[in-house]
């Protein structure tokens, strides 16, 4: 490995067992040492399939990541993106050293800090001050290099009325600001930062990406970087990688690459439909048959979606719940993670039957873009019951002005007003 190189992935991948908690059973177990101790391969690695959640499988493994090869240089923001799914967490993991990989191999230089999930790394009975020496600690630094860091790390996040406070008292947001704080702070030479920054609020994640730039431009540390927020994977990161069912499909300019992803997610999931109920997306809560943005101004549903067009948003539910009204709502997002506008409303929803749901969205409403469907569900009183992130991606054109070569309409949305001239309706 250069010196250039923090890090580099070998043909890695994470095999799992499905329905299982631990290895699998004795008897694999016992084949698996079987196969050490005369030479041979794991019987197996080769088995299972790719980590397609949208299918149902035949094999009880599967593969979580698959073949994964790449290398990250000193300095450099390596952006990693994907589908829900598609192994970056897994990925992250292994990175972290939270778990193994079943093949494959890890070689980096130097301290590595993670931001993974909610108060990971925080020990709940302990001060927001002892979880920052604690976590410094473990990174290998001094009691005294801690120290110096400290008003530094309580002033950037924004903590500092609770932080002789034990960390269980926290909020979600209040734990993310403290641990990214503590992360970036603390000087690693290689920073990991998953999606729990979508927790904090948008002055925090500005913050942070900021920070993060300072990091990689200033400190020349490296940082990868995992976000549904393409925006901000644009504007941070120097090259990315796109993940899909554990396996690399594109890889380099980071432009290229979100372009070439987002290109591939409207092409397929623009509908969703299961034949049987074991395939549906959803939880234990909710499970979704069928979901589709249709052209409501065509005979044709799946006709190419105009501005002028209306549209449907449909939805086949399955409440699991013991409650009938479900609040159902989402927020329609631009590609790269722009709120456009949220709705939703409470439903009577039977038990354990099949509820349509519609939303029209108006013509002349939106703008020539690409958009996504986040998805989420809720009980009469708020308690979450599921959500999607992604779980419609589509796009709508300006046919006309596209014939034209007019250009793009400014904003977000692009709703037909109405003009008068001298009292007299223009438009």
């Amino acid at each position: 490995m250069s010196k250039e190189v923090i890090l580099k992935v070998e043909n890695l991948s994470k095999q799992y067992r499905l329905g299982t908690l631990g290895t699998g059973t004795i008897s694999h177990d016992l084949n698996r040492f079987l196969a050490k101790i005369r030479g041979k391969e794991d019987p197996y690695l080769k088995i299972g399939e790719s980590n397609d959640r949208a299918s149902k499988g035949e094999s009880e493994y599967v593969w979580a990541l698959k073949d994964i090869n790449f290398e990250v240089k000193k300095g450099e923001v390596l952006g990693i993106i994907g589908k829900n799914g598609a192994g970056k967490s897994t990925l992250l993991k292994i990175l972290s050293k939270v778990t193994g990989p079943t093949t494959g191999s890890i070689k980096s230089n130097g301290r590595i800090a993670s931001l993974l999930e909610v108060g990971t790394g925080f020990h709940p009975e302990m001060t927001g001050k002892e979880n920052i020496f604690l976590n410094g600690a473990i990174l290998g630094m001094t009691k005294k290099e801690i120290a110096s860091k400290l008003d530094e790390i309580i002033s950037f996040s924004g903590c500092e009325r609770y932080i002789d406070t034990p960390v269980k008292r926290y909020s979600s947001g209040m734990k993310v600001r403290l641990a990214f704080a503590v992360a970036a702070h603390l000087e690693p030479d290689i920073l990991i930062v998953d999606e729990v920054l979508a927790v904090g609020d948008a002055e925090f994640q500005k913050k942070a990406i900021g920070k993060m730039q300072d990091i990689s431009h200033e400190g020349g540390r490296t940082v990868l970087f995992v976000s549904h927020n393409m925006s901000a994977v644009e504007s941070l990161c120097t090259r990315a990688i796109s993940l899909e069912n554990g396996k690399v499909k594109f890889s380099g300019n980071t432009t290229k690459v979100i372009s070439q992803y987002l290109n591939d997610s409207i092409s397929k999931n623009r509908k969703l439909e299961t034949k049987n109920i074991e395939e549906a997306i959803g939880n234990s809560n909710i499970k979704i048959t069928y979901a589709a943005i249709e052209n409501a101004s065509s005979d044709d549903s799946n006709a190419i979606i105009d501005v002028t067009s209306s549209i449907n948003l449909r939805l086949k539910i399955l409440n699991l719940t013991n409650e009938e009204n479900i609040s159902v709502g989402f927020d329609l997002l631009t590609t790269k993670g722009d709120v456009v506008f949220g709705s939703g409303g409470k439903f009577f929803c039977n038990k354990n039957k099949e509820t349509e749901v519609v939303c029209k969205i108006p013509s002349n409403f939106l703008n020539d873009n690409q958009y996504q469907i986040f998805m989420y569900f809720h009980t009469s009183t708020m308690k979450d019951l599921y959500s999607n992130r992604e779980l419609l991606t589509f796009e709508v054109k300006d046919i006309k002005r596209d014939l034209g070569y007019l250009g793009k309409i400014n904003g977000l949305i692009r709703p037909k007003l109405g003009w008068s001239i001298n009292g007299e309706n223009f438009l």
